[in-house]
């Protein structure tokens, strides 16, 4: 099979229920646009239960091993578990499903050099309070995993984006349909990725 070039790589990124409500769309659109990075597919919808499982991917043993650690984290604070490890995993999931379907999101495919790790930079880690300043994630909220956990919901990170390039193809095939994603030149390629730079001058 042909390696495709590296500036066709494509990432998926999900503008959450809280960048919706906060109208941070526009915000957070333009930082990914100031990369260079080209909008191949992006639409707003009402995300349903059974496409954002399908989004997640977690199964049992996901629940058992994220429950196994809340388990640990109540015995190292002293306490003890009032549920099982599976049950306090399908707990967390439960809370991203609930969050994810809560409100319209806005879904995009983006393509350029690099995609998944120029969009991973751009948006930050995880959690927001730990997330650096100059990310979408640290600058535009505060949330942290302490807090969610004391209100038993999803953590509030206004984006979620893909970790590789595997995940990404496997996410856009979620929630595109064939045919939806846009074959098209964008002008400043030729800035981006014109091997020569020639015919700018007259």
């Amino acid at each position: 099979m042909e390696k495709k070039h590296p500036k066709f790589e494509r990432t998926f990124v999900i503008l959450k229920p809280d960048a919706i409500q906060r109208t941070l769309i526009g915000e957070v659109i333009k930082r990914f646009e100031r990369t260079g990075l080209k909008t191949v597919g992006m639409k707003m919808i009402v995300a349903t239960r059974e496409q954002t499982a399908a989004h997640y991917g977690k199964d049992d043993a996901w629940c058992e091993k994220v429950g196994g650690r809340i388990i640990g984290d109540i015995e190292r604070e002293g306490g003890k578990a009032e549920k099982s490890a599976l049950e306090y995993g399908r707990d967390i999931l439960n809370g991203l499903l609930d969050f994810l379907t809560s409100s319209p999101i806005v879904i995009m495919a983006l393509e350029g050099n690099q995609a998944v790790g120029v969009v991973k930079k751009i948006v930050g880690g995880t959690e927001p309070l730990s997330s650096d300043v100059g990310t979408i994630r640290g600058d535009f909220t505060s949330d942290s995993y302490e807090i969610a956990g004391v209100d038993g919901r999803a953590v509030r990170n206004i984006v979620h984006c893909s970790d590789q390039v595997s995940e990404a193809e496997r996410e856009l095939k979620v929630w595109f349909k064939e045919g939806e994603l846009i074959k098209y030149t964008h002008v400043g390629e030729r800035m981006l990725y014109d091997v020569n730079m020639d015919g700018i001058l007259e």
